[in-house]
């Protein structure tokens, strides 16, 4: 009994223990789905409101601007829209109803319901992104988010992304809360692009049937509203059969949207794509493209201009250029046409040319061409600008003759000699074109005839630290300066150009610019100038200038095809030899380039001409080509001052003249050189082929030059009331006795000298 009661006893407690709970799987796994959905909710909201955060901010001025920024002239007259923009803004009341009720159709059925987002089409999108498809991403735009897209971001590929979405997103919730939904669709109708480089609904009604749209008919305007989805391949005049497919599921949607009856489509449906199409709209775009052909040049360099000043160039600014739209046209006209200049064509490459054109006084570019025969190219290269090419002997006034007289003093009559000569600290011998040396001659005579060997002389003596400082202060941004640099570097047209206009405007240098004012559509105005700084005192300029005028006038000079007659002005030539790896694969008589530099009291003009690829086939000037710089010159000078005064420069007080046999020559009051002091370290005797011993003239000469200036440095003071020098313009003078007066200077520099670059040491000029 008791073993029976023990064993029951056992049992009983048994059935009495509680039973465990039977684990709920399917429960489980339900909680754990919903508290991921839920942190996956919080954490898609965490990072839509942290991209939210980094969104751009939309102005007015980005959804109501037509995004073209529109070019003024010299004269306030509009010109054209930077680069192939065109259109045509129209107000809402002038929107047909039955364009506004197409284009909702097509885009967006619930525009009038939501709140800028379709979170169902929002959500089908991300559904379709997270299975690799960029469409997914597109798709779920509503027209307010296609409006953001077309104001603050752009339609690429790049920009299909989760980020860009979410901040389409909160950009368009907040525009909703600022505009109606009439404004938006007014925004949004003027600013898609509808193909043929124009813009906006209002703009296309002008480009395909040269009428408003108020004046289309449904046909016609079912087709605008579905353009913007491609609009190359639903352009009616180029794929008649897309364009139709498009038009007719624009209608069928509009249809489906209950805004039209099945007659009204079917009647739509029945109407040919191409019913009222005319070409008035793509000629006035034709004309459009010319207008921007003739200003390619220009355009690109305002274009680049606007955005180192931080324009966006989508905000439709108003941009009032220095553009001289008449000189433009000629200058195009002279690169473009036979009516000026006969053009080589050598059947290989075309013959190429770049040109600037700067007012004098004021630095402004008046003109610009960067290249002839350019096709359908916008933004094309801009040799105007090119500074890979050597300017050879038209960097003489800035680099050796200017900081000369500048630094030195030296008259015109100067002594110097053209004789044996090796680049100092080389055995590269300076050769010119005729490969001779003409003995002593006068720095006038020098650069009229543009000697190499003389030249390189000056630069030596006076010192490549303070001509670079010269040729710095007008325009040449050169980091180094080797002693070929004396006969040419990589600058542009456009540079050489505003330093000649220094030369011209009495030694003041203005900055070349392209802006003088932008107006936003805000309507701020901001103004642009080129601040004018003395580079140089007024005696240097107008001594380079008398000798310049000889390389036109004289005889002797290099640039006699430039001449105008009864003009005043002057300027410098400039060609440049092969170097010796390439003088076996062109003809003796082959130059690289071929520059003509110019200037009168109211314009500078600087020409370059050569071909793209020197070194290929066809790539080389000759005897027959090298002077049609100078008539290009000629031709665009001759037209310029035409409507311009033509007077000659003014002797300022600062300088001198003399008598030397029988030429008059000019001075820097205060140093009148003596006979002896014009020729010092300059005689042929002490020249010889020898490295050392030339090295020792050299010394000798740096060491006179040392005693010139020293001597001079009291009579520069003494004569400061005839001399317009600055108080920093006598400082530089009376510092340049100390840079030349050690003998080791000229040793040292040329220790240190790089070797010629191969176009540029062989830089040659032909009379």
């Amino acid at each position: 009994m008791a073993g029976n009661n023990e064993q029951n006893s056992r049992v009983a407690r048994k059935k009495s223990q509680p039973k465990p709970p039977k684990k709920h799987w399917f429960r489980r796994i339900i909680l754990s789905l919903a508290a991921l959905f839920v942190i996956g909710v919080l954490a898609g909201l965490g990072l839509f409101f942290y991209y939210a955060q980094t969104a751009p901010t939309i102005k007015q001025s980005n959804l109501v601007d037509t995004s073209a920024v529109k070019i003024y002239d010299k004269n306030d007259d509009y010109l054209t829209t930077l680069g192939s923009n065109n259109r045509e803004y129209v107000k809402s009341n002038n929107i047909p109803t039955a364009l506004k009720n197409a284009v909702v159709s097509i885009e967006d059925r619930r525009f009038y319901k939501h709140k800028g987002v379709d979170y169902y089409r929002i959500l089908g999108a991300a559904v379709g992104n997270l299975k690799g498809s960029s469409l997914g991403m597109q798709g779920g735009s509503t027209l307010t988010m296609q409006l953001v897209k077309l104001a603050v971001f752009s339609t690429s590929t790049s920009d299909r992304n989760l980020k860009v979405k979410a901040q389409e997103a909160w950009l368009a919730l907040n525009l909703e809360k600022h505009y109606s939904k009439s404004q938006i669709l007014e925004f949004y109708i003027n600013k898609v692009y509808m193909g043929n480089g124009i813009y906006g609904m209002g703009t296309a009604a002008k480009y395909y049937y040269g009428k408003s749209l108020k004046d289309l008919s449904l046909s016609q305007l079912a087709l605008l509203a579905g353009m913007p989805q491609s609009p190359t391949y639903y352009d009616p005049t180029t794929y008649p059969s897309y364009a139709t497919s498009r038009r007719n599921l624009v209608l069928e949607a509009m249809y489906d949207n209950k805004v039209i009856t099945k007659s009204q489509e079917t009647a739509a449906e029945k109407v040919s794509v191409k019913t009222g199409l005319t070409s008035s709209g793509r000629a006035s775009l034709t004309k459009h493209e010319k207008t921007n052909k003739i200003l390619d040049a220009y355009l690109n360099e305002v274009r680049q201009d606007l955005l180192k000043k931080g324009y966006k160039l989508t905000d439709g600014e108003k941009v009032y250029t220095n553009i001289d739209m008449d000189a433009q046209k000629r200058l195009y006209d002279i690169a473009n046409t036979s009516q000026y200049v006969n053009y080589p064509n050598n059947g290989k490459q075309t013959f190429q040319l770049g040109v600037s054109v700067v007012d004098s006084y004021t630095g402004k570019v008046s003109a610009m061409i960067g290249g002839r025969k350019i096709g359908n190219v916008t933004y094309g290269t801009n040799r105007a600008v090119w500074t890979s090419r050597s300017n050879a002997s038209t960097m003489k006034p800035i680099l050796d003759y200017g900081p000369a007289i500048e630094y030195l003093n030296w008259p015109t009559y100067k002594s110097l000699s053209d004789t044996k000569y090796k680049y100092p600290g080389t055995n590269i011998s300076v050769h010119d074109f005729d490969n001779n040396y003409l003995g002593n001659m006068t720095m006038r005579e020098a650069l009229v005839q543009s000697r190499n060997i003389p030249a390189i002389r000056a630069l030596q003596t006076v010192g490549k630290s303070r001509a670079k400082t010269f040729a710095n202060g007008l325009g040449m941004n050169l980091k180094t300066v080797n002693y070929a640099n004396g006969i040419g570097a990589g600058v542009s047209t456009l540079q050489v150009a505003g330093a000649y206009a220094a030369f011209a405007d009495g030694g003041v240098y203005h900055k070349p610019y392209y802006i003088r004012k932008v107006t936003t559509a805000e309507g701020v105005t901001t103004s642009y100038t080129s601040t004018g700084k003395r580079a140089m005192k007024k005696s240097t300029a107008y001594m380079i200038t008398d000798m310049l005028k000889g390389v036109i006038n004289s005889a002797t000079g290099t640039a006699t095809t430039a001449k105008i007659s009864g003009v005043y002005q002057a300027g410098k030539t400039g060609t440049d030899n092969y170097a010796s790896q390439y003088k076996n694969k062109v003809p003796s008589d082959a130059v690289v380039d071929s520059w003509m530099a110019g200037y009168t009291k109211n314009y500078s003009v600087a020409v370059w001409t050569g071909y793209d690829k020197s070194t290929e086939a066809g790539g080389y000037l000759d005897t027959s080509n090298e002077k049609i710089s100078q008539q290009i010159y000629r031709a665009m000078m001759n037209y310029l001052q035409q409507y311009s005064p033509n007077s000659d420069w003014t002797k300022p007080s600062s300088v001198g003249t003399t008598k030397k046999n029988g030429i008059e020559e000019l001075y820097v009051v205060g140093h009148l050189f003596s006979s002896s002091e014009a020729s010092s370290g300059t005689s042929s005797s002490a020249s010889s082929s020898s490295t050392t011993t030339r090295s020792s003239s050299t010394s000798a000469e740096a060491s006179s030059s040392s005693s010139e200036s020293s001597s001079s440095s009291s009579e520069a003071a003494s004569s400061s009331s005839s001399e317009e020098s600055s108080s920093s313009e006598s400082s530089a003078e009376s510092s340049s006795s100390s840079e030349v007066s050690s003998s080791s200077e000229a040793s040292s520099e040329a220790a240190s000298s790089e070797t010629p670059t191969a176009d540029t040491n062989n830089n040659t000029e032909e009379q």
